[in-house]
């Protein structure tokens, strides 16, 4: 299984990082990967405001910045600090997560890696509540193109992987076709997919 995160509809080429056991170890934290979510869907920022954005206070959301620094995830963004004013982006537009390091036995991989997973599905599923909660603020297009699916296929590893490849084939084909800046009614729009393998019974 391989694990694409991406918070952006960046132009090409995107900056892609490729974990390996310290990177991960260093990002598999709940305020780091939501610190480096907002970096990366909301653009630079400085400490305090993160700490407004995420109801944290401003020396942790330093302190964990500085942490992202040193693992390769957040820099400097000179362009916008001012005087002692310290402002912080992200390096990549996306994380990869590939099969050699979700099957790694080592206790420390495993722990880290399954702290970035969970996290990764509270997000989803916090992203999620948040459409459905809101949605009635969106237009009528917007809420008729919504959607919400579950499915139940019978397949093989090997047509889970190819299923999988595809769908992200077409997903990234649509980066080509993003509208214009300011064209009315965009919006970036998130898709989730999870893709995963049950026992009899486990779904009732």
């Amino acid at each position: 299984m391989r694990t694409l995160t991406d918070m952006t509809q960046a132009p090409e080429p995107r900056k892609i990082h490729q974990l390996d056991a310290r990177s991960l170890r260093g990002l598999a934290h709940p305020l780091r990967m939501r610190l480096l979510t907002s970096l990366r869907f909301d653009g630079p920022a400085t400490a305090s405001q993160l700490a407004a954005r995420l109801g944290e206070s401003s020396g942790a959301t330093s302190y964990h910045l500085r942490q992202l620094a040193e693992y390769g995830f957040a820099e400097d963004d000179p362009e916008r600090g001012k005087g002692r004013e310290r402002w912080w982006r992200s390096v990549h537009q996306g994380t990869y997560l590939d099969d050699q390091l979700r099957t790694d036995p080592t206790p420390e991989v495993r722990g880290a890696l399954n702290a970035y997973l969970h996290e990764a599905a509270t997000h989803h599923a916090q992203e999620l509540a948040t459409w459905l909660g809101t949605e009635g603020d969106w237009s009528k297009e917007w809420i008729e193109s919504s959607d919400m699916s579950d499915f139940t296929l019978q397949l093989t590893p090997a047509q889970n992987a190819e299923l999988g490849r595809k769908l992200h084939e077409l997903i990234e084909s649509y980066r080509a076709l993003a509208p214009d800046e300011g064209t009315p009614d965009a919006a970036r729009v998130r898709i989730h997919l999870h893709a995963f393998p049950t026992k009899p019974g486990a779904d009732t």
